[in-house]
């Protein structure tokens, strides 16, 4: 990766992408002793905000507004919002590079990469709903009702957030899902099997193993031949790394699309490193490169990256990774990252109140999913970030605390 040249305390910072890890970026850098200038340039007509609520708050009725609690004309901070970029082009010895939008261009000593990920549309699905942005959960929240037929396309984690206010909304759901079980990118099928019962105690009609052939006016077709009457379809398919306007700029991307960074968080051209959702980081923790897209590795590496224009002397961005979600009254937690292959150990049986997943390998805990059990998440994540080998028959009693099921 390319050193990041050109930059001092009298430079001018532009962050592009103003969601959590691009806020996080400018807020500590102005914190922690940044002199120059800071400028936030964000794509949506919003100040920057929070979007775990809007599937959960937003949703539900109980918040309007996510906004993040920073005031950036205190910070010192140009935020300039409805501003979509276009490309860029990289800065030399003692020239500015410049950040292009559809309103003119923004010059820069240093860039910031951070414009997220965007949603996974449908093909032919055109009348379908996305959820990712504060204004497509205000529209969305505006047509539920009792009686609405929904169906989702998904039972992912944002599936099952939506599921949940629906259904807290008087809709009738059903959730498609082509996979043999929710969550099937990120879980075990055995582990997505236990939350399937979680949809039919809440009164939501799940279809795993059958996809969606097409969206027709009033139903939605499914790959089995099966119509499902819908008066309106949300689609939670996952998304992909919102990097489309960097073509040709010189800034690598990996086949995905994510924008390839070192340890420092610094991309392959001079001057312009990156953070959030959009990224692919090497990771020693993991043996390989990742794409993150959860609320805590924006808000990591967007204060990581700051770190990096700052000249910080700190270890390699490498974080035990963290997410949760909050479906049909239970709160799921995850921290680390399992792979093929680790063994599988319960604690507590799916049928429980609260349960528990780790995974192990050769002993040592990499990975945990907790149900309600949220001791377990903290004392598992400093498990996790130690590498600690695990007395298996402890560990898979649901009655002795993680912390307290150490080998030897």
């Amino acid at each position: 990766m390319a050193e990041l040249s050109g930059t001092g305390q009298t430079d001018r910072v532009v962050v592009v992408g103003a969601g959590l890890a691009g806020a996080q970026c400018a807020a500590v850098l102005r914190r922690d002793g940044w002199r120059g200038r800071i400028t936030l340039v964000g794509e949506e007509p919003h100040a920057p905000y929070d979007r775990p609520p809007l599937s959960k708050d937003v949703l539900l009725g109980k918040a309007d507004s996510t906004a993040l609690d920073l005031d950036f004309g205190q910070l010192d901070v140009d935020l300039l919002t409805g501003r979509r970029a276009t490309g860029l082009t990289p800065g030399g010895p003692g020239t500015p590079g410049a950040l292009h939008t559809d309103s003119g261009d923004v010059p820069y000593d240093a860039l910031v990469i951070a414009t997220g990920a965007e949603p996974r549309a449908l093909p032919g699905a055109e009348r379908a709903h996305l959820l990712h942005t504060l204004d497509d959960a205000l529209a969305l929240r505006a047509l539920l009702r009792p009686g609405l037929r929904l169906v989702l396309v998904g039972a992912g984690w944002i599936g099952a957030e939506v599921a949940t206010a629906a259904r807290a909304a008087g809709c009738e759901v059903t959730v498609v899902e082509a996979g043999p079980a929710p969550v099937p990118g990120a879980l075990p099928a055995e582990v997505g099997r236990a939350m399937a019962a979680w949809y039919a105690g809440a009164g939501v009609d799940l279809r795993c193993g059958t996809g969606v052939a097409a969206v027709e006016p009033g139903a939605v077709l499914l790959a089995d031949g099966s119509h499902l009457p819908a008066d309106e379809v949300v689609v939670g398919i996952g998304a992909r790394p919102a990097t489309g306007w960097l073509a040709g700029t010189g800034v690598a991307l990996d086949a995905a699309g994510a924008v390839l960074v070192d340890e420092r968080l610094r991309t392959t051209v001079p001057g312009v490193l990156a953070a959030g959702d959009c990224v692919s980081y090497p990771s020693a923790r993991s043996g390989g490169r990742l794409t993150v897209q959860h609320w805590d590795h924006a808000l990591q590496s967007g204060e990581a990256v700051a770190g990096t224009l700052l000249g910080a002397d700190g270890p390699a961005y490498d974080p035990v990774q963290y997410f949760w979600s909050e479906q049909f009254g239970r709160m799921v937690q995850y921290a680390g990252r399992h792979s093929e292959g680790d063994e599988l150990l319960w604690r507590g049986s799916p049928g429980d109140a609260d349960w528990t997943v780790l995974w192990l390998r050769d002993g040592a805990l990499r990975a945990l999913l907790a149900v309600d059990r949220p001791r377990d998440l903290t004392q598992g994540r400093r498990l996790v970030e130690r590498g600690a080998v695990l007395d298996r028959v402890r560990a898979a009693d649901p009655a002795v605390p993680l912390k307290s099921a150490l080998a030897g």
